[in-house]
């Protein structure tokens, strides 16, 4: 960092004189001190962007003087220096949340390097992270090109989830709007493919098919049950994305070795009735509705379309032949949170023991319906922040620390995504028409079927079919369906918010994570 003002404390300073002239060569602007308190007082009074203190200096020590400076500006990085390598003071200076730790003698080198790392990283992790980006942007458009399978499209995903991650704190407001385009370009790819490949996936044609919302259970968690003679937890975080699961994943791994950081693929519509239901059922929507009525409500039926699911993991249990304990606790709200964690060591009775947590889900609406929320999270990186924000104080992480402390193997994983809506576009239909944004069905729907994937029969895609001129269509990448009545008022109200049901990477592909504690 340019001009940036050092204070620097040592007992023997003058004989420090050739590294501060060397600093002063390099731009920096350097302040002396031969004690603690004087240390002190010149960081009261004066404005620093570092502090270099020695360890050992008559009067007020440094490992004290770093302690009252950090106790009064918390945010200033202090340089602990010291003859001695004895680990008591490093664990002390350490503790006391020093900026880095140089032992004596020390060389102008060393004292730039810390400089650098301490004042300069953002600026030189920016333009790092940039020039890799730059260099790697022609090899992801090269990659697009390719005819690309359901693996290499997961490749692909972590690939632009990584570089969303790298650069979202990056000053340079360019290189990330390359990166929006070239992940929309990415997405417009993938929408494509999925209209090539869903019928046939769904219908179990072909050898090569991703792991999908109905055989999620079976590829990822039965084979897990054998391995254990400990229960095993299945935490399903509902419309968690890939990127807010690498966002809480280094929370988790304090506690958690990450086996197995894997994604699968959310069936259409990519929303928790229908990809849910398929989870713990092990079924397709239609294969549901016909094999276990009692337990599938119709979207325009009154009532909760996901309150049997418990009995549908149950039904899959039994046809897979995994005769074990098991139970099922759904989380809605944060005192039904605090209960279901005061009661965690019942559970450790249990084989199986599935935990669906729904808050990212009540987040997403509520973005769309409350204006303060809109602000919190007013684009990805905020709306990750907020997400990581909740998880960090949640009753959820409670629980993942007692199944830790219990050492018991656990998977985290959820139902679909959702998508950043930009483009609207328009759809007519009559008032029976449903009212997601991101698909639709009916029979007197009014649209142009080059605009979204256009399913004409859906038990192809293995969907009830309402009525037989039913049509169900989808939305692509980062659309939203409108409807030309009040059509200004209707974009301006839903652009920029988050929805799911259609077809996008970050709805689609998504998180199934197995992990063994540490």
């Amino acid at each position: 960092m340019a001009n940036a003002r050092i204070l620097w404390a040592d007992d023997e300073i003058e004989l420090l004189r050739p590294h501060i002239i060397f600093l002063e060569q390099k731009g920096y602007s350097v302040e002396t001190a031969i004690d603690g308190s004087e240390a002190l007082d010149k960081v009261r009074n004066g404005r620093f962007d570092i502090v270099f203190l020695d360890e050992q200096m008559p009067g007020i020590s440094g490992v004290e003087a770093l302690e009252k400076i950090k106790a009064e500006f918390p945010n200033l990085p202090v340089v602990m220096i010291t003859k001695s390598e004895e680990e008591r003071i490093m664990e002390d200076a350490i503790g006391s949340k020093i900026a880095d730790y140089l032992i004596k003698p020390v060389n102008p080198n060393q004292i730039l390097l810390s400089l650098k790392r301490n004042l300069d990283n953002k600026k030189l992790v920016d333009e790092k992270s940039t020039s890799k980006y730059q260099q790697e942007f022609r090899k992801i458009g090269m990659e697009l090109t390719n005819n690309l399978d359901f693996n290499e499209w997961i490749a692909m995903y972590k690939n632009i989830t990584r570089w969303e991650l790298e650069l979202e704190k990056s000053a340079d407001e360019g290189i990330k709007e390359v990166l929006f385009m070239q992940k929309q370009e990415a997405n417009t790819q993938f929408s494509r493919y999925i209209e090539r490949n869903y019928c046939d996936w769904v219908a179990g044609k072909g050898a090569q098919k991703p792991t999908m919302s109905h055989t999620v259970m079976r590829d990822k968690v039965f084979n897990r049950l054998d391995n254990s003679d400990k229960p095993l937890f299945f935490i399903l975080i509902d419309n968690l994305r890939y990127d807010q699961w690498k966002a809480i994943q280094p929370l988790i791994e304090n506690y958690f070795h990450v086996e197995d950081d894997g994604i699968y693929y959310s069936i259409l519509p990519t929303t928790t009735q229908y990809a849910r239901n398929s989870i713990f059922a092990g079924l397709m929507p239609l294969e549901i509705r016909r094999h276990y009525p009692k337990y599938w409500v119709d979207e325009e039926d009154e009532g909760t379309k996901n309150q049997f699911e418990g009995e549908l993991l149950g039904e899959q249990l039994r046809r897979y032949g995994k005769n074990v304990k098991y139970s099922y606790n759904k989380v809605l709200n944060l005192a039904a949170g605090k209960k279901l964690f005061e009661q965690m060591n019942n559970l450790m009775q249990n084989k199986l023991n599935v935990i669906v947590y729904n808050f990212v889900d009540m987040l997403s609406h509520a973005r769309t319906e409350m204006e303060i929320i809109r602000e919190l999270a007013d684009d990805e990186v905020a709306y990750r922040s907020l997400m990581l924000s909740w998880f960090e104080h949640s009753s959820l992480f409670d629980m993942i620390k007692f199944i830790s402390q219990k050492g018991c193997d656990m998977i985290v994983t959820t139902d679909h995504g959702s998508v950043w809506v930009k483009n609207p576009v328009k759809i007519l239909g009559d008032k029976a028409v449903n009212t997601n944004l991101r698909y639709k069905y009916g029979k007197s729907l009014k649209y142009n079927p080059k605009e979204m994937f256009e399913v004409k029969d859906p038990e192809k895609i293995f969907l009830p079919r309402i009525n037989v001129s039913t049509a169900w269509v989808f939305a692509r990448s980062n659309d939203f369906f409108a409807y030309p009545n009040n059509y200004n008022y209707y974009v301006n109200y839903y652009r920029n918010t988050f929805q799911h049901g259609g077809i996008s990477m970050n709805e689609m592909m998504i998180p199934v994570a197995y992990m063994k504690a540490k």
